[in-house]
């Protein structure tokens, strides 16, 4: 079967911005089901299932510890529809009980839907597909956060160094790695010394996705994303489908409107989301 592939920016909700006011290395600068993955690839004729599970750990100035887990189902077929499933879970004390979000892109259908289980709604909104000849996916190619710091060619800019890594296999997949590595000069954001931060993106040389993406970033600890449980073949058309029971609802608040929870992919609505990172 001829495969092609289109490199795009999967759902703005995807891209999470870093924690702490952070500007965000990529897609797993932020916390939550906001980082699963980040940018993809449209691609046909290369179906599979798995498990996206995305951890984050920062260590405090007391040694005291914050680990947080996410993790979400995805399918895509062989049309290249794309589907994920996540379990939102109110914060304690909210009274509301947890519940599912499952977007689908229908790329053959031209809709994206956001299924909401609480409400048995499915939002629904155009969906175009991407042109032939995208770029590079984007997971690689994000500006880090120092990026942001000191003027370009002055003294204080960043030195990011890129590596291609040799392919390997990751997670049972051969994959090809790419390696970021910024180093964020002494007193260009009022630091005393340097500060390094890495991120390293293996993606699928077969399913073009990431399968593991590690970011480490000393202000604000350590993510790691592993596509796991890959099973390369056609999943069951009916996940493409919105499921009887479901009022579709054209448009508003499941993509972005008022009250809605951020469109596909963003995770939690605004009333289920906990409080914001302070700023620094």
């Amino acid at each position: 079967m001829k495969k092609s592939v289109v490199f795009f920016a999967l759902l703005p909700g995807l891209m999470a911005q870093g924690p702490r006011g952070g500007g965000g290395f990529g897609p797993m600068a932020g916390r939550g089901p906001g980082m699963f993955g980040g940018p993809q690839a449209y691609v046909t004729g290369a179906p599979y299932s798995g498990v996206e599970v995305v951890q984050s750990q920062e260590v405090l100035a007391d040694g005291n510890t914050i680990t947080t887990k996410h993790q979400r189902s995805v399918s895509r077929d062989g049309q290249g529809r794309l589907r994920t499933e996540e379990t939102v879970t109110p914060p304690a004390g909210s009274g509301k009980q947890a519940y599912t979000l499952v977007t689908i892109l229908d790329y053959v259908g031209g809709n994206r839907y956001l299924l909401d289980s609480s409400t048995m709604t499915a939002y629904q909104s155009p969906l175009h597909t991407p042109k032939q000849g995208g770029g590079n996916g984007g997971a690689i190619g994000r500006r880090p956060p120092g990026g942001r710091a000191g003027a370009a060619g002055t003294a204080n800019s960043p030195q990011v160094a890129r590596n291609v890594l040799a392919a390997q296999s990751v997670n049972g997949l051969m994959a090809t790695g790419t390696q970021h590595v910024e180093t964020i000069p002494a007193g260009s954001i009022g630091n005393e010394r340097p500060i390094q931060v890495s991120r390293t993106v293996w993606i699928s040389n077969d399913l073009k996705v990431p399968v593991q993406i590690r970011s480490s970033d000393p202000r604000f600890g350590t993510t790691t994303m592993e596509l796991t449980n890959v099973v390369q073949s056609e999943p069951s058309p009916s996940l493409f489908m919105v499921p009887a029971g479901y009022t579709v609802q054209s448009g508003g608040r499941g993509f972005g409107g008022p009250g809605g929870p951020g469109g596909p992919g963003g995770g939690q609505r605004p009333q289920d989301r906990g409080p914001r990172p302070r700023q620094q």
